[in-house]
């Protein structure tokens, strides 16, 4: 395919140049032929390439015809002669209808006796195009009758094909095909197993988001941004009445608004949904295969931005001390970073299109927010919705009563109100100030915001499996396609054809 001079060069992307247009064509066409389809379309291949790579990349596909005995169907753009030359069957096309279908090498004789000859050091494929366009209402040379309005070359040749041998051979072929039963061709097609095609996926998953600045790095450098930022403001808050609100809204902003930025990775999981849907449709691998894959490869680098902010934000700041606070706050800060990016997942299931997936997710997580019990405290928000059933929805709720308890539980604060106690403890502030749930531990909270991350998985990879068969058989509903465009595509893939659809 000319590839050799790109070799180990990279595809390219966002950000990254990597290779041409053309190439990534002929890298597209590569991938297809690799898995030995017995039936391949190909469109319009040679768009971007000059002359000469259309002719040797049309070549080499059609020696794949020669060798292995394939049906390749494509629809070319332009074709030099030398490319046409190469083509065993021609459809030509006009507005639907079929103005000739037959040998290649026999169409240029079809035009002529039908009174549309092709001049004189004229490529033929562009004089049958030119022939049968009507998008440009020019009169058109019919040998020597005068002009012709496109409307009337074009019927004069669908009527004359339709009369024609070729017509009735086809028809009769059909004909007969339609008669014989039989059911769909079984593709003998070894695969790799479950495990393997999940290694691979989880491998390939893991370079792309390495390579690919938005993805993690550019969010790892505004986290650890933003981690001094708050380490600054909340520097050292001290056991102080004021620190009490102080340490509930650094703690609230760490489980909303760090999270929140996870959607900043959609545009780059959305690129990544295109590529998972054109293999899956090939057959490659299975559905559940990809999700695990992209689910432990997001791992490592969750982990790499939730620790490093975190140490940053946790320790100037001077929240509880001790070892074990810092893990469980950093493990709280990770699970939910990998519960927004499952959410996230699910939009672009369904929301295809990043500017509408971006939109969405905002305001799925800004209701969370709202209804988290922060900016309203539970007793506080309206029963209809806000309290049930969005508050025990919301993840954010989990998140704040247990980053609360691993923060309050064990301190105590002095107390500025006339006539209390000069010392409160963190309990009765959990109790009073937070309105926290005290019948259970922190670690329920974060086992609620694991099984939240699972749940959300395998509603992904629900959405994505249910798409895969509705999809489908909606299209195949709403279209309905008339009964001898079955019989013809039948024709084309029970006849051993190397045909071009121009």
């Amino acid at each position: 395919m000319g590839l050799q001079d790109a070799i180990n060069t990279r595809i390219g992307g966002w950000g990254v140049k990597g290779i041409s247009g053309g190439q990534k064509r002929r890298v597209s066409i590569c991938i297809e032929i690799l898995t030995q389809p017995k039936l391949l379309f190909l469109d319009e291949p040679t768009s971007g390439l000059d002359s000469a790579a259309s002719y040797y990349v049309m070549s080499r596909i059609a020696g794949l015809d020669q060798l292995h005995g394939r049906t390749i169907i494509t629809s070319i753009h332009q074709p030099s002669s030398e490319v046409f030359a190469l083509f065993d069957n021609l459809c030509l096309l006009s507005s639907g209808r079929t103005v000739y279908f037959g040998a290649a090498h026999a169409a240029n004789e079809f035009f002529s006796s039908n009174g549309f000859p092709c001049p004189t050091l004229q490529n033929p494929p562009d004089h049958f195009l030119k022939t049968i366009n009507k998008d440009f209402e020019e009169d058109i040379e019919q040998g020597f009758s005068g002009k012709q309005s496109k409307e009337e070359a074009i019927d004069i040749l669908i009527k004359a094909y339709k009369s024609s041998g070729s017509y009735q051979q086809v028809q009769t072929q059909v004909a007969e095909i339609c008669k014989q039963e039989g059911g769909a061709l079984q593709k003998k097609r070894s695969h790799a197993g479950f495990i393997n095609q999940c290694l691979v996926l989880t491998r390939r998953s893991c370079v792309n988001m390495y390579r690919d600045l938005g993805y993690y790095w550019l969010r790892l450098a505004i986290y650890i941004t933003l981690a001094f930022a708050l380490g600054t403001i909340f520097y050292d808050l001290g056991f102080t009445s004021s620190s009490i609100q102080d340490r509930g809204s650094m703690l609230m902003y760490i489980a909303s608004f760090l999270t929140f930025m996870s959607i900043g990775g959609f545009p780059s999981f959305v690129e990544d949904m295109k590529v998972f849907g054109r293999e899956r449709l090939n057959g490659h691998y299975g559905s559940t295969a990809f999700a695990v894959g992209n689910t432990l490869s997001s791992v490592p680098y969750l982990l790499l931005i939730s620790l490093i902010p975190g140490v940053i934000a946790y320790y100037l700041t001077g929240l509880q001390k001790g070892f074990d606070h810092f893990i469980y706050f950093s493990m709280v800060l990770f699970t939910c970073m990998m519960l927004v990016e499952s959410l996230m997942m699910i939009v672009a299931s369904i929301v295809p299109n990043f500017l509408l997936g971006i939109i969405t997710g905002a305001g799925i997580q800004g209701l969370m927010i709202l209804g988290g019990g922060f900016f309203r405290l539970p007793d506080d928000l309206p029963k209809p919705f806000w309290r049930y059933p969005l508050y025990y929805f919301s993840f954010n709720k989990y998140a704040y009563q247990g980053l609360y308890k691993n923060e309050f539980k064990g301190l105590t604060f002095s107390n500025d109100e006339a006539g209390g106690s000069p010392i409160i403890s963190g309990e009765e502030i959990l109790r009073k100030t937070w309105q926290v749930e005290m019948g259970y531990s922190k670690w329920v909270d974060l086992a609620i915001l694991l099984g939240m991350v699972a749940l959300y998985r395998i509603l992904f990879l629900t959405i994505i499996k249910t798409t895969e068969k509705v999809i489908p058989l909606v299209k195949a509903f709403m279209s309905r396609p008339p009964k001898h465009s079955n019989q013809i595509m039948a024709n084309l893939s029970a006849t051993p054809l190397h045909g071009a659809r121009l």
